[in-house]
């Protein structure tokens, strides 16, 4: 799969709050043809840019935000079909099962790796987006 050919023109939130990772992420996928939206630093930074955004890709979601673990960010985004990543520090066991699906990154992070998550996220919900988006229109 072509990293570059499912991201371009994609807009993707990146929620982060270690800033140096936030830009270069955020410089790798620009590089693949995403749009970034954001990043957010915060929670509530993140929430402002969901409601903010009519239209989300996918999203990379650190788990940890403000040394907080946080769920609701990935509920948010759940429940507007938006595809995620994790990019955290946090151990699969540590994750909740209603989230044992969403893809994870470990940090330290591996930018390449993301970027080949983010692309795979983009790829596996491609068909789900429509049906989704039609539920949620009607409900």
């Amino acid at each position: 799969m072509n990293a570059h050919d499912e991201l371009a023109g994609r807009s993707v939130l990146i929620v982060e709050d270690e800033c140096v990772i936030a830009i270069d992420l955020a410089e790798v996928l620009t590089e693949r043809g995403a749009t970034i939206v954001g990043p957010a630093f915060t929670i509530e930074a993140a929430f402002e840019l969901i409601a903010a955004e009519r239209s989300l890709d996918v999203a990379v979601l650190d788990m940890q935000l403000d040394s907080t673990c946080d769920y609701a960010i990935a509920e948010a985004l759940a429940k507007r079909c938006v595809p995620t990543v994790f990019a955290t520090g946090l151990r699969s066991a540590d994750i909740p099962a209603r989230f044992a699906s969403v893809p994870r990154c470990e940090k330290p992070i591996d930018l390449e790796m993301i970027v080949q998550a983010v692309a795979e996220e983009i790829a596996r919900h491609r068909r789900s987006w429509l049906r989704c988006q039609q539920l949620t229109a009607t409900g």
